[in-house]
């Protein structure tokens, strides 16, 4: 199985990278949600500047935030930076869209953008928006076409494993596994939270609230985004979680809840952290090294052929040495 990481896209990210590929991640993954990180072509692109190894791309792109040409584009250019090192994943949406008020795009949609999205990459003419268009860029202008690299779909259910079947060379997913993947892909990549302890430390401990707290209360957002009242109520804490948040006007409610997405938890967020977090540890990658690895080996049973673990809290650099000690990449 491939270790890499994942980040909530930031000003440090470049640094974090680097970090990573002497640590020996495979692949860093970006976060594609610019109501809440900065873009993340910038990033990337000071990110291929910094390192020579490990791979790189957005994960997961959101369609409706950019004219296909727009992601060609940078592509091309990032391909050019930093050749046979580029992956991209692609989804209809969760932070990416919610952030901006907007439900997940129809899988549909996306499946026209990835043909697009394809055919430019080949040097081909595509259509969008009623109108032919091709990659018209001269030598010096980015990688040459035809561009191949493989285009990930970030699929969490049936509708997006069947674009993935038809369109994708893996499948991005987030928290749990998709037993049909095996179905679809050789190459089946998982997206987890969570923090190593140290040793004798609680689950209950400060650190452990600072970095396993942003993972853990997005629980909160994806059950209330997903199956409203009911689904958040069943959580611990998910009623007064959830009283709060609708304090806020209903407009302005999703504002309220991903302020701090996998960053940090925001004021909603906080009162409910510590009795989340030990309900959270059941999905994530919280524990002893010992139990990291043995839940590596348990993904691994389950199919999944790259784990892609987000630090997060206010010592990214202590979770990337941490885990990949406790994976068995690097020593800590």
């Amino acid at each position: 199985m491939d270790i890499s990481c994942a980040f909530a896209t930031s000003s440090d990210t470049p640094s974090h990278v680097q970090t990573a590929e002497a640590l020996g991640y495979r692949r860093a993954w970006l976060y594609d949600s610019p109501a809440l990180y900065p873009d993340v072509w910038m990033i990337l692109g000071r990110c291929a500047e910094r390192t020579s190894t490990i791979g790189l791309g957005p994960g997961v792109l959101v369609p409706s935030l950019r004219h296909p040409m727009v992601n060609a584009a940078a592509i091309a250019e990032l391909v050019d930076q930093a050749p046979d090192r580029v992956a991209v994943a692609i989804g209809s949406g969760f932070t990416g869209r919610f952030a901006l008020g907007k439900r997940p795009m129809p899988w549909r949609q996306v499946a026209e953008y990835v043909r697009c999205l394809k055919a430019l990459l080949a040097g081909e003419t595509g259509e969008w928006d009623g109108a032919k268009i091709r990659m018209l860029h001269l030598p010096g202008f980015g990688a040459k076409r035809p561009i191949e690299l493989p285009i990930l779909i970030g699929a969490d259910g049936p509708k997006g494993l069947a674009v993935a079947a038809d369109l994708g060379d893996g499948v991005f997913s987030a928290v749990l596994p998709q037993p049909d993947a095996v179905k679809v892909t050789d190459w089946r990549a998982l997206l987890c939270f969570g923090t190593v302890l140290d040793e004798g430390e609680q689950l209950t401990s400060p650190r452990v609230a600072d970095a396993a707290g942003p993972g853990a209360v997005v629980l909160y957002h994806a059950a209330y985004e997903r199956g409203g009242a009911a689904a958040v109520d069943a959580l611990p804490g998910g009623r007064g979680w959830r009283e709060a948040v609708e304090a806020y006007p209903e407009a302005e409610r999703h504002l309220a809840i991903h302020a701090g997405h996998l960053v940090q938890a925001n004021p909603r967020d906080e009162p409910h952290v510590a009795e989340l977090i030990p309900a959270a540890s059941r999905s994530a990658v919280t524990g002893t090294a010992e139990q990291i690895s043995q839940s590596v080996t348990e993904f691994a049973g389950l199919g999944v052929t790259e784990l892609v673990y987000q630090p997060a809290g206010s010592d990214i650099e202590r979770e990337l040495r941490a885990f990949a000690a406790a994976t068995g990449i690097s020593v800590w």
